[in-house]
């Protein structure tokens, strides 16, 4: 039986979420890779349990986690929970999304109706046996749905008991802008909305998505922090055949070329002057925006959640650090 650290609260930082109550790990630990059909169970069970006894309490899924088997994610999450961790319940922060393709037919392909958006949350309860979750996200913004209709299905699990909160992920600023004027009028409890964001992926801020975020009392749950894995240092001498870049399970490898891993390899040289990783600093650069409320990591092995939850040691950029890193990534 699964016993959690007494002193797993001592180090961890709490972040409130946006202008609402709800306080997030300044880490999280997102299971869309390696907690599927064909990952190996205990792996993952140990996984989850390192992140909790580091304090690690928003653990991140979505319907369609664990392809090619939709779903798999949330079924070993339940069977996680049903191991030991499910007394622990009201201690957990649990997010899942729906948005992207799902089951067949019209009903179940990537949308945002209120159709669909139901029958999914249904599914993701089953899956992980639970009554509620914390956050129900819409995954990706539907152009072909009425954003009143997405709303309104968003707004309808919280009346129903199903979710606490809401929120959007990979919505631009003028998307999120226009759901916000209608979740104020419905006094849906929309939080959050959860977009990629990293050093070498800024396009929240020339969106301007950070600054709408935080001025309208929005939390960001950031991910892909480490770009694509680009962040953690496997990349500095090259491409290790066991990567992502090397087995071609990123669709962003054509950037590592000999300019990129120059770059790299001086972030990296930065973090060891401030005592971190590079993948450390790469998530402490990113919870240095105001407008961030947690960073998403994901893992395939426990060191790798020890060592990034550290991050939270040294938070702190001093001017002349931040100006070094600027140069190297505008």
């Amino acid at each position: 039986m699964y016993t959690p650290n007494e002193k797993r609260y001592e180090k961890m930082v709490y972040n409130r979420c946006g202008k609402s109550g709800l306080k997030l790990s300044a880490v999280s630990l997102g299971l869309w890779q390696n907690f599927g059909h064909t990952g190996v169970f205990a792996n993952m069970e140990e996984m989850v349990h390192t992140a909790f006894d580091l304090g690690i309490v928003h653990f991140d899924l979505a319907n369609n986690y664990g392809n090619p088997y939709n779903g798999s994610a949330e079924e070993n999450f339940g069977r996680i929970l049903d191991r030991g961790m499910r007394e622990f319940r009201d201690e957990l922060c649990i997010s899942t999304k729906a948005g992207y393709e799902m089951w067949e037919g019209p009903y179940g392909d990537k949308n945002g109706s209120r159709k669909y958006l139901t029958a999914s949350l249904d599914q993701s309860l089953k899956r992980m046996k639970l009554d509620y979750v914390d956050i129900f996200y819409h995954h990706i913004f539907d152009p072909n749905t009425p954003l009143e209709e997405t709303a309104l299905a968003l707004d309808n699990a919280v009346h129903q008991g199903k979710a606490l909160y809401v929120g959007i992920s990979n919505y631009n600023t003028r998307q999120t802008e226009e759901i916000t004027a209608i979740f104020k009028e419905l006094h849906t409890p929309f939080i959050v909305n959860q977009p990629s964001y990293s050093m070498l992926n800024r396009w929240i801020e020339r969106d301007g998505l950070d600054k709408y975020a935080e001025e309208n009392g929005i939390g960001l749950a950031v991910f892909s922090p480490l770009y694509q894995g680009f962040l953690t240092g496997r990349y500095l001498k090259g491409i290790p055949a066991d990567s992502r870049v090397g087995k071609g399970a990123t669709w962003i490898g054509n950037e590592l070329d000999d300019k990129m891993v120059d770059r790299l390899n001086k972030l990296n040289s930065i973090a060891a002057g401030r005592g971190q990783t590079l993948s450390q600093m790469a998530l402490s650069w990113v919870l240095h925006n105001k407008a961030v409320a947690t960073v998403l990591i994901g893992a395939s092995r426990p060191e790798q959640i020890k060592e990034n939850a550290a991050c939270i040691e040294h938070l702190d950029f001093t001017d002349a650090e931040i100006k070094e890193i600027e140069e190297l990534i505008k």
